[in-house]
């Protein structure tokens, strides 16, 4: 399952739904990533803008790259779009597979591309003023290591 939406991402119900009727799996690792106020910045929220029909199809993609590599049982993933507060939930991955290394490293995988390779725009909202955000270097470094 692939989700982008605007509304609340509760990863706790996300959780339960995805381990309901994994058949074969003997491991299920998650990701939930939240929006951090970003040190002296206070920031109050992140908006992320993406493309309608483009950004599915490319998670969908990374989906099918992660399932060639490891032998994964099923994974979901649900990304918030829109205006996100802050330390409210924006990102859940959940993958499932036989063996917990290869849930461990699809579920790693499929959130560095989110980080920096997925068709999202990033804007933190802040008392100071909003600022368009990228991916910082230590994200592409992350990410490189599956190239």
């Amino acid at each position: 399952m692939i989700a982008l939406s605007s509304s609340s991402i509760d990863p706790v119900a996300l959780g339960a739904e995805f381990l309901n009727g994994l058949a074969g799996a003997g491991a299920v690792a998650t990701f939930t990533g939240l929006v951090r106020p970003e040190g002296g910045k206070q920031v109050e929220a992140l908006f992320i803008d993406h493309a309608a029909g483009i950004t599915e199809p490319a998670i969908e993609g990374a989906v099918a790259e992660a399932k060639r590599r490891w032998p994964l049982i099923a994974v979901s993933i649900a990304h918030r779009i829109g205006r996100v507060p802050a330390g409210e939930p924006v990102v859940f991955v959940a993958t499932a597979a036989e063996h917990r290394r290869a849930a461990f490293e699809a579920c790693d995988f499929l959130m560095d591309y989110l980080k920096t390779d997925a068709p999202f725009w990033k804007k933190q909202i802040s008392r100071s003023g909003d600022e368009w955000i990228e991916p910082r270097a230590e994200d592409y470094t992350d990410s490189g290591r599956w190239r």
